[in-house]
């Protein structure tokens, strides 16, 4: 009898303190209750504890929660605030842990059937006394196989390593990343300059790989080829040229 008199008391208090914010504009009122309610909102809160997150952001988030329950609140529904706050502030969490927290950005679609993808896990973890397999979350989801393993993949763009994580004893992430690689750059170049290449015809290609290639002078080409030095002289300007439109167009 007294727990339901106290429910009742508690009840009344907080519908008194919405009144008077609501009507009245009494933004003590308002933050006394949002004091009250901390608690409720820390609690909740708890509920996403060890998901990477830090708790005094978790708590963040759900007094953020709260105060938008304080403010959105219809005193004309017969409804106790703390039923109708608890599902605003999860809802916040949940927005939270789906917009914020993925360090590289994916569908929104993708993102829902990941929260669901865990509970699904969790519960199932729960009654069958070991983790799932994906054929059982597929079936337990209703959704395919191969979306499943494409939703477990994801997880891995929810966070992002910093360079500062320590992957052995003095020794950070960053520690072990290699630097610029000169051949990689040289690489890439012929790469870039044999597709160019492409655009000559087959005699100046000849006179260009002689020359860049066999190292040849000009007069050596001219006997290999069968043309005049000052020919070879042309084409290997006009072939330059060339390359380096094929080039700065690509």
């Amino acid at each position: 009898m007294t727990d339901r008199t106290d429910t009742a008391a508690m009840a009344a208090r907080e519908r008194k303190l919405l009144r008077a914010w609501h009507e009245d504009g009494d933004t003590t009122a308002r933050d006394l209750l949002a004091a009250e309610m901390l608690p409720l909102a820390r609690s909740l809160a708890n509920r996403y504890a060890r998901r990477g997150e830090s708790m005094d952001d978790l708590i963040q988030v759900a007094s953020v929660g709260l105060m938008k329950a304080i403010d959105g609140f219809d005193l004309t529904r017969d409804v106790r605030f703390s039923s109708y706050a608890t599902p605003t502030i999860l809802g916040e969490l949940r927005r939270h842990f789906r917009d914020r927290t993925w360090s590289v950005r994916v569908p929104r679609g993708l993102q829902e059937t990941q929260l669901k993808l865990a509970r699904s896990r969790e519960e199932l973890t729960t009654k069958l006394g070991r983790s799932p397999t994906v054929q059982e979350l597929s079936d337990a989801l209703e959704i395919s196989f191969d979306d499943v393993l494409e939703t477990i993949e994801s997880q891995g763009a929810r966070y992002a390593k910093s360079f500062e994580d320590p992957v052995g004893e003095d020794q950070t992430l960053a520690d072990t990343l290699g630097g610029s690689d000169p051949d990689m750059a040289r690489a890439e170049l012929r790469a870039m300059i044999g597709s160019a290449m492409g655009a000559l015809s087959e005699r100046d290609r000849e006179v260009v790989r002689l020359r860049f290639t066999e190292d040849l002078t000009q007069s050596e080409i001219s006997d290999v080829v069968g043309v005049s030095q000052m020919q070879v002289s042309r084409i290997l300007r006009q072939s330059l040229q060339r390359i380096r439109e094929e080039m700065e167009q690509d």
